[in-house]
């Protein structure tokens, strides 16, 4: 997270008063000092990687073959819907790479990398949507955020 403090702090400091207010089981693990000039770490955003759960009846080389047709086409047109009205692009440019994980006769992980940026921001539910799951994931854990390389 980027945090902007009105005077100057050490980083424990700022450490010890923000690590009482967080949510159980969220820690900071570092604090960098960063100049008010540089770049925010949502602009530095390029892609996050999901770890997701779905309910799938079919067997483990039925989800394989989605997956494989979902990544060899060149553009998945999608609409979603907004506060503001729907929202119309290409869903397949939002998604870098499908991967089976694990599996068993009713439910398989997949892991997803999207991308994330100005052009938009991949969802695992609508890929699983798109991948032919009827029903939302069972869950999905983000696992990795990739910034930009400086």
């Amino acid at each position: 997270m980027d945090l902007t403090v009105d005077r100057s702090a050490s980083a424990q400091s700022v450490m010890g008063g923000v690590r009482p207010q967080l949510p159980q089981g969220l820690d900071i693990l570092e604090i960098w000092h960063a100049l008010l000039t540089a770049p925010s770490l949502q602009s530095q955003l390029r892609y996050a990687e999901y770890r997701v759960e779905v309910p799938w009846e079919n067997s483990g080389e039925e989800i394989r073959v989605a997956v494989d047709s979902l990544m060899r086409t060149r553009e998945l047109p999608w609409r979603h819907m907004r506060d503001t009205g729907p929202r119309l692009y290409d869903l397949r440019a939002l998604i870098d790479g499908i991967w089976l994980e694990e599996g068993d006769a009713l439910t398989y992980v997949l892991g997803m990398r999207l991308r994330c940026g100005p052009q938009g921001t991949g969802r695992p539910e609508q890929v699983t949507a798109a991948l032919g799951v009827k029903e939302h994931p069972l869950s999905i854990h983000r696992t990795k955020l990739v910034l930009a390389e400086s």
